[in-house]
């Protein structure tokens, strides 16, 4: 049961508030960062709470049992302390979120509204929305590995083992020409076939990272469509790495690759088809492998 001080129970029953939000961030890197939806700054437990009239609070659901509760922080990146180089490092994901309701007059007169952590983070080009997920979502998050015929390594980490510094998987180009805000057609890629780059990376020279979504060959350039628009400003003569994409499949591990022997899925493991399949004449039955 939530208790709230009489001072507060006071001002609700006079009709007469000076209540505001107050967000407490503790990210996983050890920075604190608190924000209110005050006009003016306020300090709460020795932090400046920054005034984001441009943050707004979503609703707050709350439920008795093991379900999980939830809420929601939209805004606008104009905080040097949210930033969208921050969001796309994911240093935002998982931090720690405490709301208050305070007094903005005495914010020690306060009702801790809800606790959780940052889940899913969706952002544009000037604003974001953070979903908030209460403890319990850590109850139901599953717990060892996933059994898959897809591969679960990045490519390139210490679990995949394949260099892609290597020249074969990686190339140095530059922007010809911008078709969209996330698009380009690029040079100097010639020697590489459509699609070797979709579900690759970008790394910029001016800095940050983009995923690759597709990659199309259109005469002698190729054209590259990124997932979300860059960090950076998107212009002709900018200077780009671009890395091999993988699609998780054995298939393209061994054809692309030659890395079969750390590929991280299940390939060969039975679908329902091999559950639900019965003896049919012809088929041999000794008990041997299925792929042999």
């Amino acid at each position: 049961m939530r208790t709230i001080p009489s001072s507060i129970t006071s001002a609700l029953a006079s009709g007469v508030t000076k209540f505001a939000h107050v967000w407490v961030f503790s990210r996983r890197d050890g920075q604190s960062f608190a924000f209110t939806d005050h006009d003016r700054p306020l300090v709460f437990d020795a932090l400046d709470c920054e005034p984001l009239t441009s943050l707004r609070a979503g609703a707050v659901d709350k439920s008795l049992g093991l379900n999980v509760d939830t809420a929601s922080v939209t805004g606008v990146l104009s905080s040097s302390a949210i930033t969208e180089e921050d969001l796309a490092r994911g240093l935002w994901d998982g931090a720690q979120v405490e709301i208050y309701r305070v007094d903005w007059g005495d914010p020690a007169q306060r009702v801790h509204l809800f606790s959780g952590r940052i889940g899913e983070v969706r952002r544009g080009a000037q604003a974001f929305e953070a979903e908030v997920r209460g403890m319990q979502a850590a109850l139901n998050t599953p717990v060892g590995r996933v059994f898959s015929r897809f591969c679960d390594a990045d490519l390139g980490d210490a679990r995949c083992g394949k260099d892609i510094e290597n020249a074969a998987f990686r190339a140095s180009s530059t922007v010809a020409a911008v078709v969209s805000s996330s698009s380009f057609s690029a040079s100097g890629l010639g020697a590489f076939a459509a699609e070797f780059f979709t579900r690759g990376r970008v790394v910029w020279s001016a800095g940050g990272e983009s995923e690759v979504l597709v990659h199309r060959v259109e005469g002698a350039d190729a054209v590259i469509e990124l997932l979300d628009a860059p960090t950076i400003s998107l212009v002709a003569g900018s200077v780009f790495t671009i890395y091999a994409g993988c699609d998780k499949r054995f298939a393209t591990c061994k054809a692309k690759f030659a890395n079969t022997d750390n590929f991280r899925g299940f390939p060969h493991m039975p679908g329902n088809d091999a559950i639900q399949a019965r003896p049919a004449a012809g088929q041999i039955l000794d008990g041997s492998s299925r792929y042999s």
